[in-house]
């Protein structure tokens, strides 16, 4: 027998197969920031998510950068995901693009978390929250960028901290990768409290980011995360409260849309009984609360205008984030007066809705969170609707257009000025206006 032909054929055991091109770019470009540490810690998906495993992102890459302390940026654990874009390039996860498109998603995560003098290890947990994020986009479809806000309703580490609520921002030193596969931007987390995610929904996130920037304490410029931060923007600048405000009411809100707990009837407005009203499934839900950290992703807002300008079109709204595609929407109703409810986490928004969309030419959706039911309130410059001064309220199936004339938006920005402190309503609580048919319910959370 020959010798040679005894000899095992393939290649030996020990080589592993190459690093797909996708992922060796973005490997590349973060070798470039951290020469010293090409062999970073990992949290790595177990069974890929393209072979039927639950989590989207393939790798958590763990970097322990020095920061820059004469420039106030503090030592800190830097967080990078992969898996949101195209790492592979052969259809397993994403739809195949060219070097000239969009890679996957179009972006990765990214956080940065300040590291405290005791660790000698990144914690792991932001890699979960990463993966919640992850799972949210390849449910829903939905992209982040800079500027869009999430409200989680928990700490994000599960601990006591009042950083519970995420903005989001670009990474400032990745900014944007380009792939064989399409361009990757990096779209870093920044945790924030309760009074800071208002401020973003009431103004918008970039607006607060910029704030974020000028206080070392509350992130720096590089937006780093402390969950052991006690004090707000407000309590750390005085001046920031007058900030947003003069920003909200100069330039208005840029939150287009919200899920909710919401419905809507065609009935007399002066009847004021609010049992009919409940949506079906409500039947199930004792608790309409959002209490998980992924039920309150998916109960907020994650719909922002991103483009600039006054020339509002509804239609380019609802097709682009896909609120109802439903076939019943081609039914067209002339409803005579309306009568709408809202839990009171959604109707706490109507002043942001009034004041900060409607009163600047502007539309906001509230989208139910059990159906297909939305309410969207229009401004009269609006273009693309279906509603105009002798026909104000229209329902295109389940989806209900309302017209908020000037003078009736005047009148709503002072009524609903109580609803800035919820806490001190007694509820249901009703607001109506007779010659205008329409009347506004605010139920409990729980209902």
């Amino acid at each position: 027998m020959d010798e040679a032909a005894s000899l095992p054929h393939g290649p030996p055991m020990n080589i592993l197969p190459p690093t797909p091109a996708g992922l060796e770019t973005l490997y590349t470009l973060c070798r470039k920031i951290y020469p010293d540490q090409v062999n970073p810690l990992q949290v790595t998906a177990l069974l890929k998510y393209w072979l039927g495993g639950p989590d989207p992102l393939d790798y958590i890459s763990m970097y322990a950068n020095p920061g820059v302390p004469h420039e106030n940026i503090p030592p800190h654990w830097h967080y990078i995901s992969f898996g949101l874009s195209d790492l592979h390039g052969d259809g397993r996860v994403h739809d195949i693009s060219g070097p000239e498109g969009v890679s996957g998603f179009g972006f990765e995560l990214t956080f940065r978390l300040r590291r405290e003098p005791e660790e000698t290890a990144p914690p792991t947990w932001p890699a979960t929250l990463m993966q919640s994020l992850a799972k949210y986009v390849f449910q829903s479809g939905n992209t982040l960028c800079s500027g869009d806000h999430v409200s989680w309703h928990c700490a994000l580490d599960n601990s006591e901290s009042r950083i519970q609520h995420m903005l989001m921002t670009t990474d400032v030193q990745l900014a944007t990768a380009h792939t064989p596969f399409g361009t990757v931007d990096f779209v870093q987390i920044v945790g924030i409290c309760a009074e800071e995610l208002k401020a973003a929904q009431q103004w918008n996130g970039a607006g607060v980011l910029d704030m974020i920037t000028r206080i070392p304490s509350a992130g720096g410029q590089w937006h780093i995360t402390d969950m052991r931060r006690g004090e707000s923007i407000f309590e750390l600048d005085l001046n920031a409260h007058e900030e947003v405000e003069r920003g909200f009411e100069l330039e208005g809100s840029n939150l287009s849309g919200v899920s909710a707990r919401c419905s809507w009837a065609e009935q007399d407005p002066s009847r004021h009984d609010i049992a009919h009203l409940k949506d079906k499934t409500d039947e199930n839900n004792e608790d309409l609360r959002l209490k998980s950290p992924l039920q309150g992703l998916q109960g907020t807002n994650l719909q922002q205008d991103r483009t600039s300008g006054s020339n509002f079109q509804l239609t380019e709204f609802l097709g682009s984030r896909g609120v109802l595609e439903s076939t019943e929407l081609l039914h067209i109703k002339k409803l005579e007066g309306v009568h709408l409810i809202f839990n009171l986490e959604a109707g706490s928004l109507l002043p942001l809705a009034i004041r900060g969309r409607v009163k600047h030419g502007r539309h906001f959706t509230f989208k139910s969170v059990l159906g297909e039911t939305a309410i969207t309130l229009v401004a009269h410059s609006v273009t693309g609707t279906l509603v105009d001064l002798e026909h104000p309220f229209v329902a295109q199936g389940s989806w209900l257009q309302v017209l908020i004339p000037d003078d009736l938006a005047q009148d709503m920005a002072v009524t609903f000025q109580v609803l800035a402190s919820p806490e001190a309503l007694s509820l249901p609580k009703t607001f109506s206006w007779p010659e205008r048919k329409l009347s506004v319910t605010i139920v409990s959370d729980k209902v």
